[in-house]
Order: structure tokens, then sequence, then C-alpha cells
């Protein structure tokens, strides 16, 4: 008699997620990226915890959310990422990012998922007058170059705006289907 595979697991998607005030709704993205059949886990830089309802996350997740790096001997919380969402990503990270700095566990996950050959989609959310700078566009020359797939800027403000709605969870996990 032969045994019945088990059924694959889902796959398993890192959401990174950066301080900028959008990010308080990255429950929406959750919600979308779940309701594709996806499990997710939140890298959040050390700042972005602050923008966020880190507990409600959590219990959606079903996952602890990461944003300092684990001890020797501590086992790794979450499997490794089937891709990466960098979502929203600002200034700071992109550039950080692109440069090879890893100072916080965000950025070290993106340079390491980076030389893994893992699709990673970003959401950025960078200012009008950050975007202007040069080292904001050679940086996302370096990372187009490094595979790494951008929607467009978002430059709104969320709490004059209502900018979290217009923000466009969505388009970041059209990119990694777009793969």
């Amino acid at each position: 008699m032969t045994e019945t595979p088990a059924p694959a697991a889902k796959p398993f998607l890192y959401v990174v997620v950066c301080a900028a005030g959008v990010a308080s709704d990255v429950s929406k993205l959750i919600t979308a990226a779940q309701e594709k059949d996806w499990e997710v886990g939140v890298i959040a830089t050390p700042l972005a915890m602050g923008f966020f309802d880190t507990d409600a996350v959590e219990t959606q997740t079903g996952r602890p959310i990461r944003s300092a790096w684990r001890r020797p001997g501590d086992p790794r919380p979450f499997p490794a990422p089937d891709a990466v969402l960098v979502a929203p990503a600002t200034f700071n990270t992109l550039n950080k990012w692109a440069a090879g700095i890893a100072d916080t566990l965000a950025l070290g996950t993106l340079c390491e998922v980076s030389g893994l050959g893992v699709p990673i989609a970003v959401l950025p959310c960078v200012g009008e007058a950050l975007a202007t700078h040069p080292a904001y566009w050679a940086s996302l020359e370096r990372l187009r170059g490094m595979g790494v797939r951008f929607a467009d800027p978002y430059a709104g403000d969320a709490e004059q705006d209502g900018g979290a709605a217009e923000f466009g969870w969505e388009r970041g996990l059209e990119l990694l289907a777009a793969r």
C-alpha cells in the first residue's frame, strides 16, 4: 500500500516593516498574503516597532515579531523565506541595504536573502524631497541589478490623506506573483 504524501507546507513570506506612518496598517498586507495562502513572519526595524500594533500582528501571524538578533543557540523562529516583501521601505533602509550595511536584523536579513536568490519585492515609502536625492536613485539601481522588484514610490502622508488605504499593500504580492 502506498502512503499518501503529506500536503506541501504553505510558502513562507518575510514581511520587513520600516518606520513610516503607513506601517500602522501592515495588518492589511498580512491579511492579503494569508488570503493568497502565504504563511507570514514579520521582521521590523527597531524604530518601526512603535509604528504598528505589535500585539495584533503577532496574534494575526501566530509568530513573534523579530526586530533583534537572536542569541547563539536560540532556535530560529522562522523557516527560511520563499519570498520577502519590504513594506513600507524607507529611504534609510533602502540606502543602507544597497550599501550592504547590516546594522539591524531587518537589514542583515535583507543583505543575506539578496544573495540567496529569494524573490524580493519592495513598496517604497519615500517623501518627494528624499526621492530626488542621488543616493536614493543609485541605491534603487543597485538593488534592481540584484533582482529586487519595486512598486512605484508612495510619498503620501498617512495622517493627512488616509495614505494607508492608498498605499496599495497588495502591489507587493503582485510583484512576487510575477516571478
